[in-house]
């Protein structure tokens, strides 16, 4: 079982929270080298995280805060970030002052060497990890893949169905899956998560022509709408006047086509509004994927993409 969590995920754990109920449990971790998580609290004057470990406080310095902060790789505002949030880190060392109070010295950055080391250089192209997303910009969702360490997915890659910005599918602090999708030429994993959310013949089971169905408009051409019934499927609608991009929608179903993976809609009513995203449903249970193909055995245009 993989040890190296997204931040956030194992400071829940009950065999996370046991090491902290006395200074005597905090020396085993610290002994048996024990990767922890607890809640950094401030970021002093200095740049050093101190994290709340229970009975006594723990500092990470500068430095041990993350990979690349001292040569400058990663920048100071990746340790500001962290106060009130969960880091992981290990125990380096046990601190005594002049009037017998013990701080833990911790290591973050220790603990994002071992996780690239025995976790993340193992990973395959294709193989499905366990993700949380840390933030949103238009080119693509940050997300953290194991101690903090943060890999994108590009906007492209998150689903089949165009959306204008990553917060159109994600929210920062959600736990998502994710595909491994080899390395760029800087050596950084590259992942992709349109994979997971089904073919187009798995998500047009969900639909029957004769029903009305809930969309949100994805983008206007020339020749129709592109209106999302889910993340990936989309159907052509005619033209109608005022609607715009980003609305919700009520859509009448014309036809579903499989040899062509065309669904055409009649919309029906548009407007704005600002409804939560719904849960994500993955379609793959497995560690690994080899290929996918998005269109079916019949269609006459093949959308297959391999792994392996």
């Amino acid at each position: 079982m993989n040890k190296y969590l997204p931040e956030g995920v194992l400071s829940s754990l009950d065999e996370n929270k046991q090491h902290f109920k006395s200074l005597s449990t905090l020396k085993d971790a610290f002994a048996n080298k024990v990767l922890l998580e607890a809640r950094a609290i401030i970021c002093d004057n200095e740049h050093n995280l101190i994290v709340d470990l229970g009975v006594i406080k723990g500092i990470i310095p500068k430095n041990e805060c993350a990979i690349g902060i001292d040569d400058g790789t990663t920048k100071d505002i990746a340790i500001i970030s962290k106060v009130n949030k969960p880091v992981c880190f290990y125990i380096t060392g046990f601190d005594e002052d002049k009037n017998g109070k013990t701080t833990a010295i911790l290591s973050r950055k220790m603990a994002q060497e071992d996780c690239m080391k025995d976790y993340v250089k193992k990973l395959k192209k294709g193989d499905i990890i366990d993700a949380k997303v840390t933030h949103l910009e238009p080119f693509g969702a940050f997300v953290d893949i194991g101690c903090g360490i943060v890999s994108l997915i590009p906007i492209d890659h998150i689903s089949v169905s165009r959306i204008f910005h990553p917060k159109d599918r994600f929210e920062v602090g959600q736990d998502i899956k994710a595909i491994c999708n080899g390395t760029d030429q800087n050596g950084k994993l590259c992942l992709t998560h349109k994979e997971l959310l089904g073919t187009w013949e798995e998500n047009s089971k969900n639909f029957k022509a004769g029903q009305t169905v809930a969309g949100v408009v994805r983008s206007i051409e020339s020749y129709g709408i592109f209106v999302e019934l889910a993340p990936n499927l989309a159907g052509l609608a005619e033209l109608k006047e005022g609607v715009k991009v980003g609305q919700h929608t009520s859509c009448y179903i014309k036809s579903l086509i499989p040899d062509k993976m065309k669904i055409k809609l009649i919309i029906i009513d548009s407007f704005d509004a600002d409804y939560e995203n719904e849960p994500i449903k993955y379609y793959y249970d497995e560690k690994h994927i080899s290929k996918f193909k998005y269109s079916p055995d019949n269609c006459s245009k093949e959308n297959t993409v391999y792994f392996d």
